[in-house]
């Protein structure tokens, strides 16, 4: 069950989006909101001696801190107990106060996701001793949702739309990730804000309300409640809205929110081995709560159903009512990223996902939306990781290296449908298209030439990791169309009637539209203008096919190198190449050599694809 967990995660960031917006009306307006929220705090020293307070959030990826505790309070034969720490984990759920014991020196470490801290960074960075220095990376975060109504149907059509989503809550970086994803900006759409994450006040309820909000970004919770389901379309029954679904989710924008825990700059300085220690801790015991999670899904586990009961314990039963469903869903609504993915997060330069562009992403955010007058910086720690796993006697390799083939191999006619009714499922499936035109004959497509597109599809892999690329390629009709005229007329089967430039076509007696490409694709395959003619169609609409399967596999290449040559990380199954041919022309009956040009293009699409298509590993990186 993946259904339940950014509900609760999403507290720590709802309390701190109310608050701001409390305090400030509009996104100018709260650059000082989040200053004024925690108010005139001293700077002290880091308390020593006793207990090392830290920070947890109500989610999923920090049930493995309570692993790695042995519960609020270390315990001796714990994790953390034998790697010489003394932990008290507090609720971090107010993020302003978390703020503001971080300042004081009552803990050392902030626990959010990166873009929390980054709207929090100004203040962070006032004091040089508070600077935040980011070092541990536990999880990407699932469930949510972009909701839209029916008319939408890819991201680009989100321009000058109605979007309602609350004011610093999780969804602002989701939805700047979307509008970076589609090419467009904050000013490109109309952006409602509302004062909740959830309920009356919140997302869905002001879409379902007001028919004139055309997307909104909700929990899951909420997701089902409007549109039935991930992959389902509201009925206007049972309290869902007539045709609103799922545009997008982070079960595709996998690398959208990260959580993170960072460390104040004075105490990272003064003692970097209780840091590393802490993160070892964490990761042995993220690395421990995935095995036993497996075991329990694939037959039961007592060890995993004790760790449920503490994450009850801890959270409440108000938020966690059952073991199975709710507490087992909140883990699995995280993915957990383990030593593999803090080594790739803070160490792989080519990771579009990693640390450096999503730091940047954060407090170039945190500016632009108001969080700050000017953001202040985030550092890398730069652990040592060979030293983090001999701490913890970690057990997965630090490497950087994606698995093999995570996308399964898929047939052009997934990605492409020949048959009208599996073309119209297909594209319920596609989250974002753009295309780039080539000139005839060329088989060749250079990065001077198209390295922005390269470019957008090599952010877009990384941003929607468990999404695939399919690269189409198009060809141009005009040929084909003229045989098949030739070659019907031939035959006897075709006639026609009209003036030149207005003709009307008939096939053994019935109409028959030339502007129809599902009509005449059909009936050349079925091999109706064949036979005794000199230009065949069918071959033509073969070596058609060929040939785009040709243009697409070069522009895939191009790509791979593309990637390769600028040090980018890039799953090469993750884009999959498909010959379209002729079938979906942009013009279906050209009559000018500009509008032929326009048939002679490649398209990409960004597309859900069912979870079975993914070789999910026991890590998310």
């Amino acid at each position: 069950m993946r259904t339940m967990g950014r509900l609760f995660r999403s507290t720590a960031c709802a309390v701190f989006g109310l608050a701001v917006l409390m305090l400030a009306a509009s996104p100018v307006q709260a650059a000082r909101a989040f200053s004024d929220l925690v108010g005139q705090v001293s700077v002290g020293p880091v308390q020593e001696g006793g207990a090392l307070q830290a920070p947890y959030l109500t989610w999923g990826g920090d049930v493995a801190t309570f692993m790695a505790n042995g519960g609020l309070e270390t315990k001796p034969d714990s994790i953390y107990g034998k790697l010489g720490l003394q932990v008290n984990l507090v609720s971090g759920d107010d993020f302003a106060a978390q703020v503001q014991r971080y300042l004081k020196g009552e803990s050392p470490f902030l626990r959010g996701t990166v873009r929390m801290i980054g709207m929090a960074s100004e203040v962070l960075s006032q004091d040089p001793r508070t600077a935040p220095v980011m070092f541990l990376q536990l999880t990407w975060s699932a469930g949510d949702h972009l909701v839209s109504r029916g008319e939408i149907k890819t991201l680009g059509d989100l321009e000058g739309k109605k979007i309602v989503l609350q004011r610093g809550g999780p969804h602002v970086g989701m939805l700047d990730d979307v509008l970076q994803a589609a090419r467009l900006s904050w000013n490109n759409v109309d952006v409602v804000w509302v004062d909740d994450l959830t309920g009356p006040g919140g997302a869905a309820a002001r879409f379902r309300d007001d028919p004139s909000v055309d997307a909104c970004l909700v929990i899951s919770p909420d997701m089902f409640a409007l549109t039935g389901g991930l992959n389902d379309r509201g009925t206007g029954q049972d309290g869902t809205v007539k045709d609103a679904r799922v545009l997008v989710s982070t079960a595709q924008m996998s690398r959208s929110i990260a959580d993170v825990y960072a460390v104040r700059k004075d105490y990272f300085e003064a003692n970097r081995d209780q840091v590393e220690r802490f993160a070892s801790g964490y990761l042995k015991a993220s690395e421990e709560l995935v095995a036993l999670k497996k075991a329990f899904e694939k037959g039961g586990s007592a060890e995993y159903r004790k760790v449920l009961q503490m994450a009850q314990d801890i959270f409440g039963k108000d938020v966690l009512p059952t073991l199975e469903e709710d507490a087992h869903g909140l883990i699995a609504d995280a993915s957990f990223v383990g030593l593999p993915g803090n080594v790739s997060f803070f160490t792989d330069a080519g990771n579009l996902s990693g640390f450096g562009p999503k730091t940047e992403a954060a407090l170039k955010l945190a500016e632009e939306r108001g969080f700050a007058d000017s953001a202040g910086k985030i550092a890398n720690a730069g652990l040592d990781y060979a030293k983090v796993a001999s701490l913890g006697s970690i057990q997965a390799p630090a490497q950087t290296a994606a698995p093999a083939a995570k996308f399964a191999e898929m047939s052009p006619s997934d990605l492409f449908p020949d048959d009208p009714v599996q073309r119209e499922a297909a594209e319920e499936n596609i989250i974002l298209t753009f295309t780039v035109n080539f000139e005839p004959n060329q088989s060749e497509f250079s990065a001077a030439q198209y390295g922005d597109d390269f470019q957008r599809a090599v952010e877009a892999a990384s941003t929607f990791g468990n999404a695939v690329i399919a690269i189409g390629g198009h060809a141009d009709p005009t040929l084909m169309l003229r045989y098949v005229v030739e070659a019907g007329m031939t035959k006897g089967i075709l006639t026609r009637s009209g003036a030149s430039g207005d003709y009307q076509y008939a096939l053994n007696g019935e109409p028959f539209d030339l502007a129809d490409p599902d009509a005449v694709h059909q009936a050349v395959k079925a091999g109706t203008f064949s036979g005794g003619v000199q230009n065949d169609p069918m071959r033509t609409l073969r070596a058609l096919e060929q040939l785009s399967q040709d243009r697409a596999q070069a522009v895939k290449t191009a790509i791979v190198d593309y990637a390769s040559g600028k040090g980018y990380r890039l799953e090469n199954s993750q884009i999959q190449p498909a010959g379209v041919g002729a079938r979906e022309p942009e013009v279906a009956k050209p009559s000018t050599q500009q509008e032929a040009r326009q048939n002679m293009r490649v398209e990409f699409r960004l597309m859900k694809v069912p979870v079975e298509a993914i070789n999910a590993g026991d890590f998310d990186f």
